[in-house]
């Protein structure tokens, strides 16, 4: 057997494996040998059938057969030969096998590059404080009273924060909104809506509840609303400016519930101090939640800078698949249109490869730190990541690990997932930390 390997570049070679026809003609003789040994021909006892009968008979199963195995011996034995760490097989060309010839298989494939880490420890990262003021706090309880607020019926003029029900019908240079965007009606004219005055989080049209504070049921207005040059949810909008001629129906009037007993103990809280103990802590965990998040984001942003060598071709294809599969999923959950997705398909795959190149890398290069620090996957790992995808997803953990048996691609995906964690966590702990100042 000779093998050939070919560098096409740092990370795809080209395996070139000759087997002369000795080494084919004794394969072929041995896959002959097993369908002699498993026939069953009428007339014959097992094992007894003549060969040319055999051949006659099963002759294409046999050169099917017999171009698995060569394929499978020159494949394994060339690895063997140039001890290639494979991460992908990107093409396989088996050439003409048979009986009588050499047989030339080439395969094409991807390898684990070859690079140097660079220092990992020590990363400079910025966290934020993680003390909570008295007005956090206030804040927070605020929000919490917010959540149990009841709306009442107000007969007054509509201010800030009050909910008016409305209906209203828009228009652009005259034409309906309602025609440009046919599928989308609520853009278009709605016979009954509610919308919050000055609402911190703008309704469906963008800058509507702005414009209401000061009308009185009953009370007619034309607003004028310019649609973001970038607005997904209806493209046919996009950048033009509607007239909305707007009717009020009623104003609600929202009424925070008292920090009562009542309130204190749906909070499990005996007081007022207790309550605010309680936000003041979980407003800590938050902060230190959020700043471990920045952590883990800022270590692996500064370790992908540090990486110089090319990610295999094989894994930027499958994970660009994987990062537009996710944004598109996501988009498409929010109201994006089909067609919009169709326009930007150049610049989407362009973004989406790019991620995918420092995805892998990132990968790689965690896969190596996690060698180094001897960071492995043990039982307990496994049984927490079950145990919060069985509540993430409402299965019993039992139902959960009896799927995930099945799927032992999944588990090598789980397990490599968790010793990227690992790796991601051991920069965190190593990483140099500074304190940012609030701003004044």
């Amino acid at each position: 057997m000779n093998v050939q390997l070919n560098s096409i570049s740092d990370t795809r070679k080209s395996l070139v494996v000759t087997l002369d026809q000795g080494e084919v003609a004794a394969e072929r003789s041995a896959v002959v040998g097993e369908f002699v040994r498993q026939a069953r021909l009428p007339g014959f006892r097992p094992g007894k059938a003549p060969l040319a009968m055999i051949e006659r008979r099963y002759g294409k199963d046999i050169n099917e057969e017999l171009q698995q195995k060569v394929v499978t011996k020159a494949y394994r034995e060339g690895l063997e030969k140039q001890k290639l760490d494979v991460l992908n097989v990107v093409n396989v060309e088996p050439g003409k096998i048979e009986a009588g010839a050499e047989a030339v298989i080439t395969v094409t494939i991807d390898v684990r590059p070859e690079f140097e880490l660079p220092d990992y420890t020590g990363l400079k990262t910025e966290v934020a404080p993680t003390d909570v003021t008295d007005a956090e706090v206030d804040a927070a309880i605020e929000a919490m009273r917010g959540e149990r607020a009841e709306f009442k019926v107000a007969d007054r003029a509509a201010a800030k924060g009050d909910y008016v029900k409305l209906a209203y019908e828009g228009s652009v240079d005259d034409k309906p909104v309602a025609e440009l965007v046919p599928d989308k009606q609520i853009y278009g004219k709605v016979p009954q809506t509610w919308e919050e005055v000055e609402g911190e989080h703008e309704g469906v049209i963008p800058g509507l509840g702005k414009q209401l504070a000061g009308l009185k049921p009953g009370d007619k207005k034309d607003v004028i609303v310019t649609f973001p040059a970038d607005f997904a949810a209806a493209p046919a909008l996009a950048g033009k400016s509607a007239t909305y001629a707007v009717e009020v129906q009623e104003i609600r009037e929202r009424v925070l519930p008292p920090i009562d007993e009542e309130f204190l103990k749906s909070h499990q809280a005996d007081s007022l101090d207790a309550l605010k103990s309680s936000v003041s802590n979980n407003l800590k965990f938050q902060k230190e939640g959020r700043n471990k998040s920045e952590q883990r984001r800022q270590v692996t942003d500064a370790l992908l800078e540090k990486l110089a060598f090319d990610a295999p071709e094989s894994l930027v294809e499958s994970e660009t698949q994987e990062v537009l599969r996710r944004f598109i999923g996501e988009n498409m959950r929010r109201g994006m249109p089909q067609e919009q997705f169709e326009k930007d398909k150049q610049e989407l795959v362009e973004n989406a490869k790019k991620a995918a190149v420092g995805r892998v890398k990132l990968q790689l290069a965690l896969a190596k730190i996690a060698e180094a620090e001897k960071l492995s996957v043990e039982e307990q790992d496994i049984n927490q990541f079950i145990y919060r995808e069985a509540m993430r997803s409402g299965q019993q953990p039992d139902k959960f690990v009896k799927e995930l048996s099945k799927n032992r691609d999944a588990l090598r995906g789980i397990q490599q997932n968790i010793i990227f964690d690992k790796a991601v966590d051991f920069l965190v702990s190593k990483a140099t930390v500074t304190t940012t100042q609030p701003k004044a």
